[in-house]
């Protein structure tokens, strides 16, 4: 079951594709793990049109539905959504890059390649930092096709196409983080997906920073340049 909340329509998707004419795609996309001190950014993008209908029931924004409800959702999004792809930015990438050019890295390289067919006519994007176009004359590997970008705040919890790209994308990052935690325990991934919490916390100051941490980050537990 869900934890409640706002409950996400399509109002807003439907009258952005009103605007792309007949055939129409948008592409809702969500981002996940940009806040963790441990594995991958990761870019959800859900593809629908006008015609792909309402939003699976008890669809939400990711954050607010609980592990098992995520789980249940994520199959019944990918048969409703044109097409899903999620793609993954490792540390090294958030690392040597930064975390817009992360995102961007995952959404090109990652993401894009695993959808089928054509590019989208438009991109719905959470947030109010337009990261799809912020690129850089030092960041050219990394630009993403011009398509037109439509920002909503909170766009994960009132718009159907992002939240359903907010699931995916946590659900798919949620099991690369319980994975590694099998190669690498003592920082109780399984659980904490990589972010802070006190046992994360007190991994980092027993065991130090591991392959999967973003060391250019000031890392809690962790000595001033033991990160190496």
């Amino acid at each position: 079951m869900t934890t409640g909340g706002v409950i996400p329509d399509r109002a807003l998707e439907l009258d952005i594709l009103s605007g792309l004419g007949p055939g129409g795609v948008l592409a809702g996309v969500d981002e996940v793990g940009r806040g963790s001190l441990a594995g991958p950014v990761s870019v959800g993008i859900a593809l629908v049109d006008a015609d792909v209908g309402q939003a699976p029931d008890g669809l939400r924004d990711s954050k607010r539905m609980t592990p098992a409800a995520r789980e249940r959702m994520a199959p019944k999004v990918r048969s409703w959504a044109l097409d899903v792809a999620v793609g993954h930015a490792g540390p090294d990438v958030v690392d040597g890059r930064g975390g817009i050019a992360a995102l961007r890295w995952a959404a090109l390289g990652d993401a894009l390649d695993r959808l089928r067919g054509p590019l989208p006519d438009a991109v719905l994007l959470d947030g109010r930092h337009n990261w799809w176009a912020d690129g850089s004359l030092f960041d050219l590997d990394s630009a993403l096709p011009h398509i037109p970008v439509h920002m909503r705040v909170r766009a994960d919890a009132s718009c159907s196409a992002v939240a359903a790209a907010s699931v995916v994308a946590k659900v798919e990052r949620d099991a690369m983080m319980v994975a590694l935690d099998e190669r690498h325990p003592g920082y109780d991934w399984a659980r904490n997906k990589g972010y802070a919490s006190p046992a994360h916390i007190r991994g980092l100051a027993r065991l130090g920073p591991s392959a999967h941490h973003r060391t250019s980050w000031h890392l809690p537990g962790v000595t001033q340049g033991e990160a190496t």
